[in-house]
């Protein structure tokens, strides 16, 4: 059921209204028996191929493409069935494999769905294993896909590629990593997108509510510049060794910049990265979510010869990045606060600090991005967790660069 909108920011007489209206319907669905949860099947039917005339493909048949809703709002690749079959060809997985119920739709996506889709992207064959372990992630209820793809939060999927694979693909974590020009950054984020809207049902304004959205929306993809690294990897971080290559879906919101280009202390440095991550407006004080900082490389080096590692980039950022309660709205003081930590807002004072997470271990660093001083923070939609797979066969024997087809790299 849906209760009328809005609901948050109004009057509580307002909601209780709202509520009061709805309330027999909202009774007879909490007495009535749960439906049982539908089962990821087994097998599932390959995907239905429409014959259609013959149209031209980037004139009238991107037109039926776009009235159908199958677009993200640029142009898209015809997924013939011959292009099809030769996304498929080097995968060891059938066709009609189920990867899982792409939510909140619970569209049943297999192997040959999520191949329909990054063709429609651009992706050639070997982009699909990256793909698949992605898909994957966000299934994981960790991620909490349902509330990504139907908040009003400007929250998108970012995929975040580690290890050996990341070099071979052309996955991009340097210079401009969020820019244009790097092919597989760009057709990754879009097939992931297009897999939401077409499998799980994520059409702009009727399921995907965001009130702004955010660029990456469209696509969000990049890799960790693990040589530029004086730390270990998050990869690394997170279990995997070093020949494994992993995806980590993020739920992320667009990357706030931090620039600094004179500091030349790791004291300075972290002065300046706790200014700007301290914010009051992000979902990460409310939340048990995972804020992501994204240390360029010259802002790494400087902190680790300062004797910083890692963690202890993270416990400073935890004690520091903190807002006092006074800085907050006495509405969020007075509703939001008492409702989301009880114990540790309810009638406190007002110089009361607030975090920017719930645990020092919940702040997640990368190193990316190429010359310059520039750093960035990505907050993240607060109700979800960054969850990682190794990118791995049928089988589940992580993919090497050799196991990709000529395709890669302009190869014919």
């Amino acid at each position: 059921m849906v209760l009328a909108h809005p609901i948050g920011g109004t009057a509580v007489e307002s909601v209780l209204a709202k509520v009061d209206a709805a309330f027999d319907e909202m009774l007879a669905k909490l007495t009535r028996a749960p439906a049982a949860a539908a089962p990821v099947p087994a097998t599932a039917a390959r995907a239905e191929w429409i014959e259609l005339p013959e149209l031209d493909e980037w004139d009238d048949l991107q037109t039926f493409f776009r009235q159908q809703r199958w677009t993200d709002g640029l142009p898209v690749v015809p997924p013939t069935r011959a292009r099809v079959e030769r996304m498929l060809r080097f995968l060891d997985r059938p066709a009609h494999q189920p990867v899982g119920l792409v939510p909140p739709l619970m569209g049943a996506a297999t192997v040959e769905h999520v191949a329909v889709n990054a063709l429609m992207a651009g992706c050639a064959p070997e982009h699909m294993p990256v793909l698949l372990a992605a898909l994957d992630a966000m299934l994981d209820p960790a991620f909490n896909l349902y509330g990504v793809q139907t908040t009003t939060h400007c929250v998108a999927p970012l995929l975040l590629v580690n290890g050996p694979l990341a070099g071979s693909l052309g996955i991009h974590g340097g210079n401009n990593l969020f820019g244009p020009g790097a092919w597989s950054n760009g057709v990754l984020g879009r097939a992931i997108r297009l897999i939401l809207q077409n499998l799980g049902g994520g059409l702009p304004g009727e399921v995907d509510k965001a009130t702004m959205g955010h660029p990456g929306k469209y696509t969000f993809c990049m890799a960790e510049n693990e040589a530029a690294s004086p730390w270990p990897s998050l990869r690394a971080e997170r279990g995997f060794a070093s020949a494994v290559s992993t995806v980590t879906v993020i739920g992320a919101e667009a990357p706030h910049n931090i620039n600094d280009h004179e500091s030349t202390t790791a004291g300075g440095l972290l002065t300046m990265f706790v200014g700007t991550m301290a914010q009051t407006g992000q979902n990460n004080v409310w939340y048990a979510g995972e804020p992501l900082l994204l240390i360029c490389p010259e802002h790494a080096a400087t902190i680790a010869a300062g004797g910083f590692g890692k963690d202890d980039v993270k416990r400073m950022i935890y004690e520091d990045a903190r807002l006092p309660l006074s800085r907050f709205s006495r509405e969020n003081i007075e509703r939001r606060m008492p409702r989301k930590f009880p114990l540790r807002f309810k009638d406190r004072p007002l110089d009361t600090l607030v975090p920017i997470a719930q645990r020092w271990e919940d702040i997640m660093i990368v190193v990316a991005g190429g010359t310059g001083k520039h750093s960035m923070y990505l907050p993240t939609f607060g109700g979800t967790r960054a969850v990682t797979r190794a990118i791995t066969d049928g089988s589940g024997r992580p993919y090497a660069p050799d196991d990709l087809p000529d395709t890669r790299q302009g190869k014919s």
